[in-house]
């Protein structure tokens, strides 16, 4: 199926899924409007995921409201359900994401955890 300016859909970003609107058509790839998040992006290196020690451990924030992703079209597929509030997607996607990671004993989850309670500071200000 062909998608095409306007639709809504799914779309993957380094290590986020989220909602959006395609708002550009590209020989590779869609332009995506993110109006909600479905999965938060992991902490880390995302060259080693899931990785603590000897890399550099990146704070990955959630792209923002109507922030604009250039996302492989293989990555897009088309949503039809309803499209959730934002920030009430967002924060689900944070609790998610915490839970996942409090079962997990390893450095990654506990320097992971940190990011997050930093991230939602950060996102209660907005």
């Amino acid at each position: 199926m062909d998608l095409a300016v306007g639709n809504k859909v799914t779309a993957i970003y380094k290590t986020g899924k989220y909602i959006g609107e395609i708002t550009d058509i590209r020989s590779n790839s869609y332009l995506v409007r993110v109006l909600a998040v479905l999965k938060h992006p992991m902490q880390g290196d995302l060259h080693n995921p899931k990785q603590a020690e000897g890399v550099f451990f990146h704070e990955r924030k959630a792209l923002s409201f109507r922030e604009q992703m250039n996302t492989p079209k293989p990555m897009v597929k088309l949503y039809e359900e309803e499209i959730p509030d934002y920030r009430t997607s967002l924060l689900q996607a944070i609790d998610k994401m915490r839970s996942e990671l409090t079962e997990d004993h390893s450095a990654f989850a506990e320097k992971s955890l940190k990011n997050l309670e930093i991230l939602e500071t950060e996102y209660n200000r907005v």
